[in-house]
């Protein structure tokens, strides 16, 4: 798109010279856009880098490893560690033993790990070690049972020191433990909690006694394939991998779940880089039709229609580049700032140097010269198209002619989409989202060519609203909003589609908490709810202790069940007792009798399987050990109980004891109970077990509330570009607005008007714009909303939600935007000298 005439080249230099505030706003846009890409690059590479290090290093020395087939099982029995021994190129045998932890603190507080690992193992002598060894800061490594080695930052946080007791939970329970040694791992991220326990402790509270969860292998004199094949030869029924396989499935399932965070993060991006695309369009838009004399000019000396198309492209292109690299170093200080952000709120991120890929470089820099040049092509063409001699006469060509064929275009396409919209909405499932998107995109699509025509009626609307008091400085703000209806539609489109994101995603949290809170009102009867932590659960003896309190009546425990039924992985519930009492729920067939091996099911499992009450169900669990459950009750569909709930006494049977956890103890009062009082009595009761939470209904809500808002807060702030750049297009919309109507302002100055009405006048044309905006926004986001949660009523969020609060805010928070995007722009055009302005041709 290079320009091949040299004169016009200078031409379109020398122009962006001139207008360097139009140049910086223009670039600007570009920047934001392309540093969100380039920064969402650069952080998950910077994550793959250094996750890929430390899978390197985890798996060092290991040249074989010998699993179970089955993840659901109890492991690899240790019988086949003298079996491995015994086989010629074996070097070492190193049984894998650990599980999740919880460390307390000096305080007696829980250590936080913010998302990072928190795992006990099994320390291994420098004799016995297949890697590197230990390498200890202080003390000495674990030597008998009751001593534990921390990692140094694990330590550090907690302000334990060799010497210091405290309390490490596991799924077996509560262990005193005094620290031996402090230790520095070949890599310690933010959060990281690392124990290391004696041998014996370590399969006394991570084990059955027979089993691990894998068995590491080094060779000596023999290839990695050859040691394999010879163990898997020996072990016909394990899961056999060379140290190389092992470390790449690692980092495969460590990219896999990076490849998300980075496409969620581009999504963001790409918005960003939509919403640009809007206000590059508008300011080479109006760049156009205020150069139209002066590109006339050119064409009356000879430069021909393509010459000066190019030459508008040109400086497109030379915007594009400049953007786009600023973007890059801007892309690259966000993601330091991006990991700084996340590292402050404790989520145990690993440290790294950046990562800056060529790839990187060129994706963000070809895409941000591409929606640039394409945003001003259409100018462009425009501008080689003006007859040099209509240009002179005319500072402004008029583009409303076409206004209609757009408009006309824009309601069949707003018709088509309203009808996939609503047929989308009345069913469930991933078709019908997609046919509720299809008809989203063609609502967007109907409002960015209807745009402009329905700029004149709502924007004239809101101009008797909030012009009005202003006399005649407000019509004349409305009259300047609506004479231009491309340039306003234009304008006001990049924050009708900040906002309507943002809406739909407010519509989406909001049911999502309605659902829940729906779903608790409905579904729980018990007075209180013991919850403990992720991985964990409530710790053993927790739900004993809250049985013997004072008027408490019952005191379920709920389990998570995983089996195979008809050789298919299948997760289910088990209840220690009848969920009379706890749960809400409607028997359709037989009663809710969960003794010995009773089983309920939820209706639709039941007719999905020709399960009828009396029907025998074999469950099989990963170490192939089957009980048979008998059908005693069919229940309607219940989103708590799930499609299936056995007893306990199978839960004991079925779940490998290493596996054993408790999800949540149901509380019910007995009847009379002052059930604070009682609250009081089970936080004392809990209070040795440290983690439990004790909340009632109310509080439920809320924790599952809170890590809704956390969500949405995270997505908010992604948005936030997208808005930003929006608000930027609204003060280089004015800007240029100001720029294109100085002789105008000037007569109104030397007619008798006040610097303060002028600035006014432009504080409330961009009131109305961003309105405007905002109010097609918030409706298309809101409607969107309806359409899919509509759709995702078989997923649990069956309650829809408005958050009128928010879209209250929104649309008064857009005037303010109207206000602060025009402060400058009214600034300027109140310095405006009347003379000056009225001589300027």
């Amino acid at each position: 798109m290079a320009v091949t005439n040299s004169p016009m080249r200078k031409v379109s230099l020398r122009n962006l010279a001139a207008h360097k505030v139009r140049l910086v706003l223009t670039v600007l846009s570009v920047v934001l856009g392309t540093a969100f890409v380039a920064g969402s690059f650069v952080f998950t590479d910077t994550l793959q880098k250094t996750f890929d290090g430390i899978v390197d290093g985890s798996a060092k020395g290991v040249d074989v490893r010998v699993s179970s087939v089955d993840a659901g099982s109890s492991g690899v029995p240790l019988t086949d560690v003298a079996t491995i021994e015994s086989l010629p190129g074996v070097r070492a045998v190193a049984p894998a033993v650990g599980g999740q932890i919880v460390v307390l603190n000096s305080a007696g507080k829980p250590l936080q790990n913010g998302g990072a690992p928190s795992i006990g193992t099994s320390y291994l002598p420098p004799d016995q070690a297949l890697g590197e060894p230990t390498k200890f800061v202080s003390g000495t490594p674990p030597e008998q049972t009751g001593q534990i080695a921390l990692n140094q930052g694990a330590a550090t946080r907690a302000g334990l020191d060799v010497g210091s007791s405290t309390r490490v939970l596991t799924m077996r329970g509560w262990n005193d433990v005094t620290v031996s040694g402090i230790y520095t791992p070949e890599t310690d991220t933010g959060g990281y909690v690392g124990a290391l326990f004696t041998d014996a402790q370590a399969r006394e509270l991570f084990t059955d006694g027979s089993h691990v969860g894998y068995i590491d292998v080094a060779g000596t004199g023999v290839s990695q394939d050859e040691l394999s094949d010879r163990i898997a030869a020996a072990l016909p029924d394990t899961k056999v991998q060379t140290g190389a396989e092992v470390r790449e499935e690692t980092k495969d399932q460590v990219g896999e779940a990076l490849s998300f965070i980075n496409y969620f993060l581009l999504a963001f991006g790409a918005i960003a880089l939509l919403v640009g695309t809007f206000i590059i369009y508008n300011t080479f838009s109006m760049i156009v039709a205020q150069r139209l004399r002066e590109l006339a000019l050119l064409r009356a000396i000879g430069a021909s229609r393509k010459q000066v198309g190019r030459s508008v492209v040109f400086e497109a292109l030379i915007v594009g580049i400049v953007g786009s690299g600023l973007g890059i170093a801007a892309g690259i200080g966000l993601a330091y700032g991006l990991r700084a952000l996340l590292n402050a709120f404790d989520l145990g991120l690993p440290e790294g140097s950046l990562q800056v890929a060529p790839r990187t470089i060129i994706v963000a820099l070809v895409l941000g010269v591409i929606v640039t040049v394409v945003s001003a092509y259409a100018p462009a063409r425009r501008a080689a198209k003006v007859p040099p001699v209509a240009a002179m006469r005319e500072e402004f060509a008029s583009t409303g002619d076409t206004l209609r064929v757009r408009t006309l275009i824009g309601a069949i396409a707003g018709v088509v989409g309203v009808i996939a919209l609503v047929a989308g909405s009345r069913s469930t499932g991933g078709g019908a989202a997609s046919v509720v998107g299809l008809g989203a995109l063609a609502l967007v699509l109907a409002v960015l060519l209807a745009a402009p025509a329905l700029s004149r009626p709502i924007v004239g609307a809101l101009g008797a609203v909030f012009a009005k008091p202003f006399g005649p400085v407000g019509r004349l703000a409305r009259t300047n909003a609506v004479r231009n209806p491309r340039r306003t539609a234009a304008t006001a489109f990049a924050l009708t589609l900040g906002l309507m994101l943002v809406s739909v995603i407010g519509v989406f949290g909001a049911s999502a908490k309605a659902s829940v809170n729906a779903l608790v009102d409905k579904g729980v009867e018990a007075d209180y709810v013991l919850t403990g932590p992720n991985g964990i659960g409530v710790p053993a003896g927790a739900a004993a202790a809250a049985a013997k309190v004072s008027g408490v009546a019952e005191a379920i425990s709920l389990h998570g069940v995983m089996v195979k039924i008809d050789d298919e992985d299948v997760l289910g519930a088990s209840l220690s007792g009848s969920p009379d009492g706890v749960l809400r729920y409607t028997m359709k067939e037989g009663a809710p009798d969960l003794a010995g091996t009773g089983m309920l099911v939820g209706a639709s499992e039941a007719s999905e399987r020709g399960w009828k009450l009396g029907s025998p169900v074999t469950l099989t669990n990963g170490d192939g050990r089957q009980v048979t459950t008998t059908v005693t009750g069919i229940y309607e569909d219940n989103q708590l109980l799930g499609s299936w709930v056995v007893s306990d006494e199978v839960y004991q049977e079925i779940t490998p004891a290493s596996m054993r956890s408790e999800w949540a103890v149901l509380i019910k009062a007995a009847p009379g109970t002052d059930l604070t009082a009682m609250a009081d009595n089970l936080v004392a009761a809990t209070d040795p077990y440290v983690v439990v939470q004790v909340q009632d209904r109310e509080q439920f809500k809320g924790t599952q509330g809170e890590q809704i808002n956390t969500l949405l807060a995270v997505l908010y702030g992604l948005l936030a570009l997208a808005v930003v750049i929006a608000i930027l297009g609204i003060v280089n919309t004015l800007a240029l607005s100001v720029v294109e109507r100085r002789r105008e302002i000037g007569m109104l100055r030397a007619v008798g008007m006040q610097r303060a009405q002028v600035r006014r006048t432009i504080y409330l044309e961009s009131v109305l714009i961003a309105v405007f905006g905002a109010l097609v926004g918030v409706v298309l986001g809101v409607v969107f909303g309806w359409g899919f949660v509509r759709t995702l009523a078989d997923q649990g969020l069956d309650q829809i939600s408005v958050p009128w609060g928010q879209v209250a805010a929104m649309l008064i928070g857009s005037g303010v935007v109207g206000v602060l995007a025009a402060l400058w722009p009214a600034s300027r055009a109140s310095r405006t000298k009347p003379l000056e302005a009225i001589a300027d041709a």
